[in-house]
């Protein structure tokens, strides 16, 4: 088959076929003319997908690994047959990826997010105080209910102290989660 049968078989220039030629990736017999299942063949093995026009072209997983993990594979894509992901779904996990940070600054930016580490600590830090409070309260009052009761004041102490730290306990079992 000549070069110009070859090309238009391809569906591509004449020039592509001779720019394969001369770079290695086909070989052409002695005569100029071209084997078409060898040469297909060597165009298959030889070229680069990437620098290929037209169709959609699988793009290994590992390329946009990251984007899925951060996405929690949330952005709708589905791997096609070939195992791979096309070039136009790893763009729009990019493109999703890319509006979900502006989201997340500009909420930033306008005060609407709180430092999780802060958070915690100040919730931790009101939970102190409170337990705080709860354990310094049978000090406080129970000299005045023992008057009020006619009960001895050490006695009273001791029964408050004992129902708060058992309140106290169960309270700790309660578990908390932060998300």
């Amino acid at each position: 088959m000549s070069m110009r049968a070859y090309a238009r078989y391809r569906g591509i220039s004449e020039g592509a076929v001779r720019k394969a030629i001369n770079s290695g990736r086909i070989t052409a017999n002695a005569d100029g003319s071209i084997d078409v299942d060898r040469a297909n063949d060597e165009w298959r093995r030889n070229t680069d997908a990437a620098q290929q026009r037209g169709e959609q072209r699988p793009v290994p997983n590992e390329a946009i690994a990251s984007v899925r993990e951060t996405l929690g594979d949330s952005s709708g894509a589905q791997s096609p047959a070939a195992g791979g992901t096309t070039l136009l779904q790893a763009r729009t996990a990019n493109e999703v990826l890319k509006a979900q940070t502006n989201k997340v600054r500009l909420a930033r930016l306008k005060g609407d997010l709180v430092d999780r580490s802060q958070a915690v600590a100040h919730v931790y830090k009101l939970a102190r105080t409170q337990r705080d409070a709860w354990l310094n309260w049978p000090a406080r009052v129970s000299a005045q209910l023992a008057s009020d009761l006619n009960v001895d004041a050490h006695q009273m102490h001791q029964v408050l102290e004992k129902a708060v730290r058992e309140h106290l306990l169960d309270l700790g079992d309660m578990a908390v989660r932060i998300d």
